[in-house]
């Protein structure tokens, strides 16, 4: 086993009580996994990561002082943003591209890149949270950030955000409201994806322990470079700010899930 790290996680100010995550922050892939039998531009591409979200995590960590917690490995491996009994936790097939390595693919495999890089993602997660609620003495709002395709399969995609959510909209309205008080953004409520899904990051952290949390898409061309990435950290951070200082966004409250 080589030593790569699958989590990172940024500190901060626990008493801001405001945990932001990055899923799939970041490319890499451990050196036993080679390239997964994938060309180097493979790396490059949303099937990889999310363009963007690695600056705009550490960025919008360091403005505000609070903590954050990236993937450091590629959702190519397995997928952090899944449930462990979801069909799509480790692609044979993503957006026309056939991944070599993952199929044929044992069970003992499996429970590897599970034991290894999965679960250790998701147990850095609920420790931070743990942390933060601890240290705060309340219960802390989530933050999570992805960033989606200008276009999928040839149709442009009209937005230049999305917020995405199951039943708990505590988070999403404020975020929505803000983000769509600016004339120049189109901002999707649960476009260009639908937030409900069982067994993924926000269903496990905080749907089933009643945080208050919101997922945050950003068009991957908007953050693809520092401009583009300092650009809505400038416009993220006061909006951030404002709703960690809301109270009703630190209570304990249990919505239900839409997702099946």
């Amino acid at each position: 086993m080589s030593g790569f790290q699958p989590f990172e996680i940024i500190p901060g100010d626990p008493t801001q009580s405001l945990v932001i995550l990055g899923d799939h922050a970041m490319n890499r892939l451990p050196p036993e996994y080679g390239d997964l039998g994938l060309p180097a531009s493979a790396f490059t591409r949303h099937i990889a990561y999310d363009i963007g979200v690695e600056d705009v995590t550490r960025k919008l960590s360091a403005r505000l002082g609070v903590p954050a917690v990236m993937g450091c490995f590629s959702r190519l491996l397995i997928d952090p943003n899944r449930g462990e009994d979801d069909p799509t936790l480790i692609m044979k097939l993503s957006d026309g591209m056939v991944i070599p390595a993952n199929h044929p693919l044992s069970d003992e495999e499996r429970e590897r890149r599970l034991n290894h890089y999965h679960r250790p993602y998701h147990d850095a997660v609920a420790s931070t949270i743990a942390e933060t609620w601890r240290k705060s003495d309340k219960p802390p709002l989530v933050i999570s950030l992805h960033s989606f395709t200008h276009a999928w399969k040839g149709v442009a995609r009209p937005w230049h955000a999305g917020v995405l959510w199951d039943t708990d909209p505590r988070a999403v309205q404020p975020l929505l409201k803000a983000l769509s008080a600016d004339p120049a953004l189109v901002v999707g409520d649960n476009e260009p994806y639908d937030g409900a899904l069982r067994g993924d990051t926000m269903h496990r952290h905080c749907s089933m322990t009643g945080l208050a949390h919101a997922l945050l898409e950003i068009r991957q061309d908007l953050i693809a470079d520092a401009a583009g990435v300092d650009e809505w950290v400038d416009r993220l951070a006061p909006i951030l700010a404002t709703m960690a200082a809301q109270p009703e966004l630190h209570e304990v409250e249990l919505h239900g899930s839409r997702v099946i």
